[in-house]
């Protein structure tokens, strides 16, 4: 396979966001070929888990994104 090579340096913020949802919209096209890696599922189980003791959290997405506007 050849690698591309892409001026990324001279993108903006934007076009560089925007290009990443265009290739992710691309690879998301054909599941099969999307392959979680293993420890996965271990970390889903564990949060699972978690919520089910009521040890965790959960927050609706506009909630989830203000928390994470927080950390950046």
């Amino acid at each position: 396979m050849e690698r591309a090579n892409l001026p990324l340096s001279h993108l903006s913020f934007a076009q560089k966001l925007d290009l990443m949802e265009t290739l992710w919209a691309d690879l998301s096209q054909d599941e099969g070929k999307l392959k979680s890696p293993e420890w996965h599922e271990a970390v889903l189980k564990d949060r699972q888990e978690a919520f089910a003791a009521g040890k965790a959290v959960i927050s609706d997405w506009e909630q989830a994104k203000k928390k994470i506007k927080v950390y950046r």
